[in-house]
């Protein structure tokens, strides 16, 4: 069992806001796969003391996985440029960005495409419970990059992935056999990052800039959804960095201009107020 305290965490935020998909909350607790483990947390809503029920994994690894190295008074700081993030802000403060898996992270933003997030979570359930190991009654690792690359393509579609079964193989083969290495991406700046990653099928601006932000720590990365795109649409659009129609390259663009290095937060943020608020 870890713990740890602090008022610039909140777990229910940083868990419910769409930037991960295998936690599940059941009562005041969210359970959750991670690294192969099923781990169990919640949060004191008076001490803000975070409790987390894991067997083998160390504490230093949910400091790495929750960003707790991040300073997130400064971040926010950094990214508080008017009212509209500022009321996000005041709203949803504590809500930190994960850092993912970069194998997990890429699979599962690939399958996200054109879908609602319950839709995601059930083709990543069903791919665990298909290619995964069972670690406990119910739950299943997420299945490595040679598993998927050694699959059958029939088994694959049995998992609802439609189209999208072909990609996730050819990816699969990419990384197992080191065309395309995570080590690198790591290494390269934001945009030489997406380039890379654009350079596979299935792969558009939308899919690489969630990938960056979520699994390489790129939080220069504003990857822009339909929640991103209407709210700067509505209270954004009449920023001199705009003419003409927008459309989601510029506003990513801009969102990298106006919020500066540390972007990825703000895009964060902005996202979760629009959709708890437009639920």
């Amino acid at each position: 069992m870890h713990s740890f305290s602090t008022l610039e965490f909140k777990l229910d935020h940083t868990l419910d806001c769409g930037q991960v998909f295998r936690w599940e909350r059941e009562g005041d607790r969210w359970v959750g796969v991670v690294n192969g483990e099923v781990v169990r947390t919640w949060q004191d809503s008076k001490t803000m003391e975070v409790l987390i029920d894991s067997k083998n994994l160390p504490m230093t690894f949910f400091v790495d996985y929750f960003r707790l190295d991040d300073d997130l008074p400064y971040i926010l700081n950094s990214i508080d440029r008017d009212q509209y993030i500022h009321e996000a802000i005041k709203k949803y403060r504590g809500l930190r960005i994960i850092r993912q898996k970069p194998w997990e992270c890429l699979v599962s933003y690939m399958l996200a495409t054109a879908s609602s997030i319950p839709t995601i979570k059930k083709r990543i359930s069903l791919l665990c419970r298909m290619f995964g190991v069972e670690i406990e009654t119910g739950f299943y690792s997420f299945p490595d990059a040679r598993t998927l690359a050694n699959a059958n393509v029939s088994d694959l579609c049995e998992c609802k992935l439609g189209f999208r079964a072909g990609r996730i193989q050819k990816v699969a083969q990419m990384v197992s056999c080191g065309e395309l290495c995570f080590d690198e991406l790591f290494e390269m700046d934001f945009h030489n990052a997406r380039i890379r990653l654009m350079e596979v099928e299935g792969i558009g601006e939308k899919v690489a800039d969630c990938v960056l932000l979520f699994s390489f720590g790129k939080l220069d990365s504003f990857p822009v959804d339909t929640h991103v795109r209407q709210f700067v649409e509505i209270n954004y659009a009449d920023d001199e960095y705009f003419s003409g129609k927008l459309n989601s390259h510029k506003i990513g663009e801009w969102g990298r201009r106006y919020f500066g290095e540390f972007c990825g937060y703000a895009q964060e943020y902005l996202y979760y107020h629009k959709r708890v608020e437009h639920q």
